[in-house]
């Protein structure tokens, strides 16, 4: 008995899984309203945006990042003592 609820269930849940794609399928064949394109190229705007603005700053954290490791080596090389500044910046 048990292994025939666990086959209904199996039966069941393949059968809603199948709907579920066909019911995919056929929302992907409807045309998209110029509103609805509006819509999306909005957002895809402003998804550019934001993606720009994070490349933006993480390559301006990397100019940062490079401009203090330089100095840090500079300071090593002169035989100056970093621990205090290596410290401070964490």
């Amino acid at each position: 008995m048990n292994s025939e609820n666990d086959q209904a269930r199996e039966r069941d849940l393949r059968e809603r899984i199948a709907r579920l794609i066909r019911a995919n399928q056929q929302a992907r064949r409807k045309p998209l309203t110029d509103d609805e394109r509006q819509k999306l190229n909005a957002a895809a705007r402003r998804l550019d945006q934001m993606l720009k603005a994070a490349a933006d700053e993480g390559q301006q954290l990397l100019k940062t990042a490079a401009v203090r490791l330089d100095q840090l080596l500079k300071d090593i090389a002169a035989g100056k003592d970093v621990t205090n500044n290596l410290k401070r910046r964490r």
